[in-house]
């Protein structure tokens, strides 16, 4: 890749990018004060601000890297804390703060396909519509990809997080006792391709979405 269409790629997925992450981050918080937490709130870490939760390796390094060797676009933010002991109904509470933050990156996936549905109508093959129709594109695909990642029942990512709240006390407590291995086990399985049954049909359906906005009538 030479060094303008990086930079024209970065120009693209940068903005997606922190926004899909920041707002990931800024909904777990959000539901934990919700339920009683303000852990996160005084850190700071409920602010749009994505300097408050960028991971110098999780969110520049590394996706960067794959950006630039045209591999599939993977990363992470600073986890916003929560305090389990300061929630109300902590099993309950943890299942919904963990919820939180995938749910979001599918709202936010929605939003994005409005402004690709509107940029396909408005602008008329500009240069500054194309430009902006890409990085609409690249906002659906994070946010669907980081959502569904973060779903898997491993944790630390939510699904984890979501099946242990939902296991008996017992067995929850087991799971989470993986969290210290579990994103390299992730990482593992997605190395040796063993992921592929969950996100090729995932691509392929954010594939048909994407081209029914591009071609759809108004």
């Amino acid at each position: 890749m030479d060094l303008f269409e990086f930079l024209y790629n970065i120009s693209i997925w940068a903005i997606p990018v922190l926004f899909a992450i920041t707002l990931h981050e800024v909904a777990h918080g959000r539901m934990a004060r919700y339920f009683g937490d303000r852990t996160a709130e005084m850190l700071g870490r409920l602010s749009l601000n994505p300097l408050r939760h960028i991971d110098p390796i999780g969110t520049v390094l590394v996706p960067g890297l794959l950006l630039a060797i045209h591999g599939p676009l993977f990363g992470w933010a600073k986890p916003v804390p929560v305090a389990t002991s300061a929630l109300r109904n902590p099993r309950r509470a943890m299942i919904l703060v963990a919820l939180a933050g995938p749910a979001a990156n599918f709202v936010m996936a929605a939003i994005w396909c409005a402004v690709l549905a509107a940029v396909v109508r408005l602008s008329g093959g500009e240069t500054v519509g194309l430009w902006i129709a890409r990085m609409a594109q690249a906002g659906i695909v994070i946010n669907v990809i980081l959502a569904v990642f973060n779903l898997l029942p491993i944790p630390p990512l939510d699904g984890g997080r979501v099946l242990a709240g939902l296991l008996p006390a017992p067995l929850g407590a087991r799971l989470e006792k993986i969290e210290p291995v579990g994103l390299f086990v992730v990482l593992g399985l997605s190395a040796f391709g063993l992921l592929g049954w969950l996100f090729s049909p995932v691509n392929r359906a954010i594939g048909q979405v994407v081209r029914a906005l591009l071609v759809s009538p108004v």
